[in-house]
């Protein structure tokens, strides 16, 4: 069995296999939710645990870690992805 890579979340601070975690990517073009964990530039991820994604929502966690204003229509995007389970 191969190395298997792992990131940590950036509400909980635990660290996962990072193909559990839902990435978020900051390209020249925007903010993405990166579903298929291919887009370029920077990352950071989030766990799929309810109350990760209530406090992200709540205190806009991405906002401190890309140092920009997000729309709030990304965060509603995170959620959607988080209950589909992809």
């Amino acid at each position: 069995m191969g190395h298997i890579p792992e990131r940590m979340c950036s509400v909980c601070r635990v660290r996962y296999p990072k193909r559990e975690l839902i990435r978020i990517a900051l390209t020249p073009d925007g903010i993405f939710v990166d579903r298929d964990h291919t887009l370029g530039g920077r990352g950071a991820y989030i766990c799929k645990k309810t109350e990760c994604l209530s406090r992200c929502a709540a205190k806009k966690t991405f906002n401190r870690v890309f140092k920009r204003e997000l729309k709030a229509e990304l965060y509603d995007e995170i959620l959607s992805v988080a209950g589909k389970g992809e």
